[in-house]
């Protein structure tokens, strides 16, 4: 056991000494220094980290934007970051001058997805992914996959008929997680559902943590089962190949990425699919467990959507059509969608992004945050913030990202969620169990009670 101690403060001392050299032989070391904003750094390398996921983020964010300002510095997960927290800033920085701040994330994170997911690059090589990702993900696309979608969330339903659920939100990220693998690989998917989830649920759990490759640690599991993925994909990107199917007989994004005419690597494709199940299954998991809760807790918005879905049922009856939902239907829920939009703000499930200046701007080399839950929760733009209100506020609704980089994946996510909510309220009744209060967040936000043990 000593020896085994020791030899894990060698390796912590070696790694030590490799970030203290990297830093004293870095170029921006010895770049003139701007001027940068107030605020404190915290703890050497962790910064406040443990601060801002220890508690409430609004509580974080609010105590800082009252003693430094609107923008200020703090250091987080082993990055030291610029917060902004106003509409007119976030925009500056994801739309006006979009070209002078790269996507980044920290260094973990970024080692997991994959250097070469789409969420780290900008300029051609983001356009062409961005490019290939919306062709399989716009509305002509996943406008054929509501069928299927809505058969497994017949089934994700039917698996929790008559139990006392410990987990909703364990239970909704397998819901998730299906249909994200639905969209990247087809009717394929139910082949490699299992192993496929097997590796990522492992490689999740290291997602936040810091990026200490030592055996033992979360990172260190994180990134063999990591590697064990890339093995998975290629097998599948094989088989595929073997079969010779172009991209119109798989119109899925594994399809458009192989379809690419100019041709993406097998690494690639590997890291833009792992990339997409990270940015497709935990929020919109989030999201389906706060609309749960606040249906549950507004009884008058919960029944006005259920009417508005019946009303769905009903038309469907009448008309002799068959049963099952269309494209064509879930564009007729619009109290719904509403809901979805709503929940989006008060939830803030991703209550920041990160970008990286590229040129010396105001914060060079610094990861600038705009701070969408700052935004969603001013109440200088919404006057009760922690309220649920079905009413929508333009300009100021930043749930899918803006500019270039926003959100590729915002129909299909739409779509599933409002899927799932017509037979969840036409088909069931349910109950909220445990203390309806508090709210934990590791990384993203979800209700502290009996749906989010």
């Amino acid at each position: 056991m000593v020896q085994l101690f020791s030899l894990a403060l060698i390796f912590l001392f070696i790694y030590l000494v490799h970030i203290l050299v990297k830093f004293l032989l870095s170029p921006d070391r010895r770049r003139p220094k701007l001027p940068l904003p107030p605020g404190t750094l915290g703890w050497p390398y962790v910064g406040e980290t443990f601060q801002l996921y220890s508690q409430n983020p609004n509580v974080f964010f609010a105590s800082k934007v009252e003693r430094y300002g609107p923008i200020f510095k703090t250091h987080i997960l082993g990055c030291p970051c610029v917060m902004i927290s106003s509409p007119e800033a976030a925009k500056f920085v994801l739309v006006t001058k979009s070209h002078l701040f790269k996507p980044t994330f920290p260094a973990s994170k970024e080692r997991m997805l994959g250097k070469q997911a789409i969420f780290f690059h900008q300029g051609q090589y983001h356009s062409k992914l961005r490019k290939l990702v919306l062709r399989a993900f716009m509305p002509d696309s996943i406008r054929s996959k509501v069928s299927d979608i809505e058969s497994i969330a017949l089934d994700s339903l039917k698996s929790l008929e008559g139990r006392s659920i410990d987990n909703t939100f364990l239970e909704l990220k397998t819901y998730a997680f299906n249909v994200a693998l639905l969209s990247i690989f087809g009717k394929d998917e139910i082949k490699y559902r299992e192993d496929l989830k097997r590796c990522y649920y492992i490689l999740e759990k290291g997602y936040n943590s810091m990026p200490i490759n030592l055996p033992g640690t979360l990172f260190h599991k994180s990134m063999k089962a990591r590697r064990e993925l890339s093995q998975i994909l290629a097998r599948i990107l094989h088989t595929r190949r073997q079969m010779k199917l172009d991209d119109q007989q798989h119109p899925d994004l594994l399809g458009s990425f192989m379809g690419d005419k100019e041709g993406l690597t097998d690494e690639q494709i590997a890291d833009n699919i792992i990339g997409v199940i990270f940015a497709a299954r935990d929020t919109t998991a989030s999201v389906l467990t706060w609309i749960i809760k606040f249906l549950g807790e507004n009884p008058s918005v919960l029944e006005a959507v259920t009417e508005e879905q019946e009303a769905v049922m009903r038309s469907k009856e009448e008309s002799g059509k068959e049963r099952l939902l269309t494209w064509e239907d879930t564009k007729n829920m619009p109290l719904t969608s509403r809901v979805i939009q709503e929940t989006l703000r008060v939830a803030s499930i991703l209550s920041f992004t990160f970008r990286e200046a590229v040129e010396d701007v105001e914060y060079g080399g610094w990861k600038v945050l705009p701070l969408f839950r700052n935004i969603h929760h001013s109440p200088e733009l919404f006057p009760e913030p922690e309220k649920f209100e079905v009413a929508p506020k333009p300009n100021t609704f930043l749930a899918f990202g803006n500019g270039t980089h926003s959100c590729p994946g915002n129909e299909l996510a739409k779509l599933e969620i409002l899927v799932l909510l017509h037979h969840l309220t036409t088909k069931y009744r349910w109950s909220l169990m445990g203390s309806q209060n508090g709210i934990q967040y590791g990384p993203f936000a979800l209700p502290q009670n009996e749906m989010a043990k």
